[in-house]
């Protein structure tokens, strides 16, 4: 069973950076795009960044030139590296598969407040 362990969140102020990461195991992570996901309190779930299992990568416009997804595949990790952070930034983050979801992890929060 594949199993989703998301850290690195926190609180920081606007302007400022985190790198989150997303340990997997039980499955064969290289052979699968990934994304990173973030739900806000009282919104949907929704797609940030997604890189392929040949590292292509994507980005949603909201995020576009602050993050950047990043993936190790000898370490099974999954990576999100955020810049310049905005309030509307503050969610909780989670990483997934980019298709065929497997069982969410507990995600990690990041809060982007002065």
């Amino acid at each position: 069973q594949v199993q989703l362990v998301e850290s690195g969140g926190g609180l920081v102020q606007p302007g400022g950076s985190l790198r989150l990461s997303c340990a997997t195991s039980g499955g064969i992570f290289s052979i699968y795009a990934m994304g990173w996901y973030r739900q806000a309190p009282g919104k949907q779930r929704e797609l940030v960044a997604r890189i392929g299992s040949g590292g292509s990568t994507n980005y949603a416009d909201s995020v576009k030139g602050r993050f950047t997804i990043s993936r190790d595949n000898k370490k099974n990790t999954l990576y999100l590296q955020m810049n310049s952070l905005k309030p509307e930034d503050t969610a909780v983050y989670y990483c997934n598969r980019a298709s065929t979801w497997v069982a969410w992890g507990q995600g990690t929060q990041v809060t982007v407040s002065s």
